[in-house]
């Protein structure tokens, strides 16, 4: 794989990354610029349970960073259908559960259709919004009540992929700020049932495409075999 050279990454750059699952944001901002010797910062946050694009500037260029928030977004995922989950996504533990013996596909696919466009949605609990200056998801582990208010959101394309009972494959396509965990919860109460998050990707910010991003591994290894002050 071809890096940047490592004076212009230095410099400032703008580096397309694959994050992998478990990671939090912060993780591959700290692996980059201490690989680098660089100012790195990060165009928008990914939860720790989803994998796939980030984008990391360095030097001059996290000036920019302002203006990579508020491109759209676009992911693939898999929900389980007939559960629930208080975090909406798998770090947490199944709280409800639903027959979904009855369940057809062209319900699925009829409920996501409905989706489409301006919705109002609700942020989970486990989220990093804060409320009175703390995180809600601090409160939300601690056991405490907390009050979530929803929000307009953009949904451009919600496709269902595949239907393999009780799981089920999508694509969105969203404004920034949507919350994928909220509107798979949301698909199925739709469909008088309960799904949470299985597994979440994201492929796409505005332009940039994850067929371009660079595994981390690979890049903080270049970095630091390349990086005059290491």
């Amino acid at each position: 794989m071809l890096f940047p050279p490592i004076e212009e990454i230095r410099e400032g750059a703008i580096l397309l990354i694959d994050k992998p699952k478990g990671w939090t944001s912060f993780d591959i901002v700290r692996k980059v610029k201490n690989a680098s010797g660089a100012k790195t910062g990060h165009g928008g946050t990914l939860d720790p349970l989803a994998s796939g694009l980030m984008i990391v500037a360095t030097g001059k260029f996290t000036k920019k960073l302002t203006e990579l928030t508020g491109l759209d977004k676009a992911y693939t995922g898999k929900m389980i259908l007939g559960a629930t989950r208080p975090s909406y996504d798998m770090e947490t533990e199944v709280d409800q559960t639903f027959d979904i013996s009855q369940v057809l596909p062209a319900q699925i696919y009829e409920a996501a259709k409905s989706f489409v466009g301006e919705i109002s949605q609700t942020p989970p609990v486990f989220s990093a919004i804060k409320i009175d200056g703390k995180r809600s998801y601090d409160m939300a582990r601690a056991g405490k009540e907390v009050e979530m208010k929803s929000r307009m959101q953009h949904i451009f394309e919600f496709d269902i992929t595949d239907v393999s009972l009780p799981e089920i494959s999508f694509y969105v396509h969203c404004n920034k700020g949507t919350y994928i965990r909220s509107l798979v919860s949301d698909l199925g109460k739709a469909i008088n049932s309960g799904a949470y998050m299985s597994d979440l990707r994201r492929v796409s910010i505005g332009p940039y495409k994850l067929a371009d991003a660079y595994p981390i591994a690979e890049l903080t290894t270049y970095l630091k075999q390349n990086n005059p002050t290491s």
